[in-house]
């Protein structure tokens, strides 16, 4: 579920490929077919999501996110459009461009990063990025996840 299950793909799961060119630097990732999680709200924009749903969705969100916590990684742009949905609506986090290590000086976590419906007020004030303002992030998809549409527009 979610991140929870970060963990380094066996060379056995890269189709038997054991080596690559010493040189060579690469991620190696699940393909998610489900989409973007913005994708699956607009396409459920005129209706409600079932309960059921709605719940999975949150908790994937939530324990992925608390999961980066965990390891002091602040991801810095949480939002639905970065959200990937696999064949069976588990969710997982994506786009890691402008997530960070927690900082040990929080002046360096400064700076208006991330997207702008779903930033937390301090960060416009110029306070430190922090866990706190995914957690505002978090808050705000998951008011998109029930609603599927956006709090404010």
């Amino acid at each position: 579920m979610g991140t929870t299950n970060l963990k380094i793909p066996s060379k056995n799961s890269i189709d038997n490929q054991e080596t690559l060119p010493s040189r060579t630097c690469c991620v190696i990732a699940e393909f998610l077919t489900g989409g973007t999680l913005k994708q699956y709200l607009i396409k459920n924009r005129g209706k409600k999501l079932a309960y059921k749903i709605v719940v999975q969705l949150v908790l994937d969100l939530s324990k992925g996110l608390s999961y980066l916590h965990s390891k002091k990684i602040v991801h810095h742009d949480v939002k639905s459009e970065n959200m990937l949905l696999d064949g069976n609506q588990n969710l997982k986090i994506a786009d890691f461009r402008v997530a960070r290590v927690d900082a040990m000086n929080p002046s360096d976590m400064t700076g208006e990063i991330g997207t702008l419906n779903y930033m937390a007020p301090e960060v416009f004030d110029g306070k430190p990025y922090n866990r706190i303002c995914d957690v505002y992030s978090l808050g705000i998809c998951w008011w998109e996840i029930y609603w599927c549409d956006m709090p404010y527009k």
